[in-house]
Parts: structure tokens; sequence; C-alpha cells
């Protein structure tokens, strides 16, 4: 008997298909990236450093001298994007010598250090390339919120996807009488492999 829902949600049918188009391409990325972090010891990596040496204008040097906490100021973080260094307003590590402010990003990593009292400044960015990036995207790492939204919604619709196939797959089991046995060697295939091989 096929379910019913009200006229406004749709139709199994629906969910099933809507849900997949919006997955498609989370759903490609995903797959290969499962397979490049499976083999991450194969794939070699050839990271990038690129390293700037700079040294602030008096007046950043004082305005730094009068802070001894939370993230660096506006107005330094406008003269670094005039040098290309994109600083995000976020708390660094301030001691009496140095400041420090740690960059990671998906696909590599960054830090900035400011001398205090010399206004020196070293910025050191490594790009490790585009499979380690689309790997990073994959596990969330070093992300922003607006990306661990995106996972978590699509999680939803790939769990929507697969529970609305598999009462499209009851509903037309009859016509299809190899599906329960292909369904069960789905479940049964990780389990075996988990239970045969992990120690």
């Amino acid at each position: 008997m096929a379910v019913k829902f009200p006229a406004f949600l749709g139709t199994v049918r629906q969910w099933h298909w809507i849900s997949s188009a919006v997955c498609l391409v989370g759903m490609l990325l995903f797959a290969v990236t499962g397979i490049t972090l499976n083999h991450a010891g194969d794939i070699e990596a050839s990271p990038v450093v690129t390293t700037q040496e700079l040294t602030l204008t008096p007046g950043l040097t004082a305005l730094l001298a009068r802070r001894d906490h939370g993230a660096l100021p506006g107005a330094l973080r406008q003269w670094l994007l005039q040098h290309d260094i994109r600083v995000p307003e976020r708390a660094a590590e301030w001691d009496d010598d140095e400041i420090y402010l740690a960059l990671p990003q998906p696909g590599g990593d960054a830090w900035l250090s400011i001398e205090r009292d010399s206004g020196e400044l070293i910025y050191e960015h490594t790009s490790r390339g585009v499979i380690s990036y689309l790997n990073d995207l994959h596990k969330g790492r070093n992300t922003s919120v607006a990306w661990s939204w995106f996972i978590d919604i699509f999680s939803l619709l790939c769990v929507i996807f697969s529970l609305s196939g598999l009462w499209l797959l009851a509903r037309y089991a009859q016509q299809r009488p190899g599906s329960w046995p292909l369904v069960v060697l789905g479940a049964l295939i990780p389990l075996l492999i988990i239970i045969l091989t992990f120690h």
C-alpha cells in the first residue's frame, strides 16, 4: 500500500529524486575524496611554501605596544591586506616579545609572527595542493561555519535519499526479486570485513 503524505509534502518518489539531485555533486565529491583519503599515503604531495618578511610602520608598531590580547587591530589587518595577507578577526597569542597568529586552512597552513619591539613581521603560507584541499573539505578540517552547516544539511539529504530509496525498493520489490538479496549483501560485506579483519 502506498504511503500518503499531506499534499504539500509531495510523494516519497519526489523526495527521492529531489534529494538525489541536490546531493549529486556533493556525493561525487565525498565519494572521490573518500578514495583519495583512503590512499593518502600513496598520493605524493609537493607543498609550496611562500614567505614574506616585512617591517611594520612606526604607527602600527606603537599601536601594538598598547595592546596585550585579542585580535590584531583592524588597521594592521588592512595594512596586511595591502601585502596580500588575509588575516581574520581571530585572537592572537601575545607575550612581551612576540605576537603569533596561527592561520590553519583547508589544504594548507599559514602563520604570522611579529616582534613587538622592532615591528619585524614574518608570514609563511604552505599549500599542499588541490587533493589535500578537497580531502580537508571532506573532513571539515579548518573550514568555516558555513561549510559545517553544508555538511550537516548534505548529510540529512543523504539520509532522506537513502530512506526514500529503501521505501521505493520495498514498494517495487515484488517486481524485482533480486532487490533484497542485494540489500542484505550490501549490509553483510562491511560487517564481515569488520569482524574478520579488524583486531
